[in-house]
């Protein structure tokens, strides 16, 4: 009982023209076939007429003929029409049917703009640009001081550990030579002098033994 008292939407009325109108085509199509069979019926009637010479006969059949091709020509001018309409209906319900949707689009964005604030929403974007930059500056002071942390342990080792190879490996036989020589309070040494208590060789043979030529 309560689908009869349902108010009908647009898309039910649609749906019963649309209905209404293939009912209207699959009719005139059956006339048209009988106005078809009628006129056949004529022509076999004429001829028959015209075999046995009366000429009135032939009159009267020629003018119902062409009265009912007359008829058969309406029924193509009225199913062209009648499938204009059809498509003008369903034309208009897709029509209806946009608008609807732009009506639900457009509610959703009024919801939405009422929900948004301008103002707090630029204030946000500023606000995360601003920590994101505080971020990588700090992210960029932190590897900046890893870097020389590192850089700087290394290298102060690398190079302190060449130098306990030199005065382990040369310095000792510098300090047990110059022990020997003369001080500075009394002469300055030679070239030759120098020479003679270290020797160039010597030296050589030193740096290659630590691997450097």
């Amino acid at each position: 009982m309560a689908s009869l008292f349902k108010k009908k939407t647009v898309d039910d009325v649609i749906k019963e023209q649309n209905r209404e109108l293939r009912g209207t085509q699959r009719a005139i199509i059956r006339d048209r076939a009988a106005l078809e069979k009628q006129e056949k019926q004529l022509e076999l009637e004429i001829k028959k007429m015209a075999k046995i010479g009366n000429k009135e006969a032939c009159r009267v059949l020629a003018k119902q003929l062409v009265h009912l091709r007359k008829q058969k020509t309406r029924t193509f001018a009225v199913s062209s029409k009648v499938t204009s309409m059809s498509t003008q209906t369903k034309v208009m319900n897709s029509q209806m049917k946009m608008a609807g949707a732009m009506s639900t689009t457009a509610k959703t964005m009024q919801a939405v703009n009422k929900k948004m604030d301008p103002q707090k929403t630029l204030q946000t974007m500023q606000n995360f640009q601003k920590e994101n930059m505080k971020m990588e500056m700090t992210e960029e002071m932190i590897n900046d001081t890893l870097d020389d942390i590192f850089e700087g342990s290394d290298d102060e080792e690398e190079s302190q550990d060449i130098v306990n190879q030199v005065l382990d490996e040369i310095g000792i036989e510098i300090s047990g030579k110059m022990a020997k020589a003369p001080s500075a309070a009394r002469s300055l040494p030679s070239a030759s002098t120098s020479k003679a208590t270290i020797s160039d060789e010597e030296i050589e043979r030193q740096l290659k033994a630590l691997g450097v030529d």
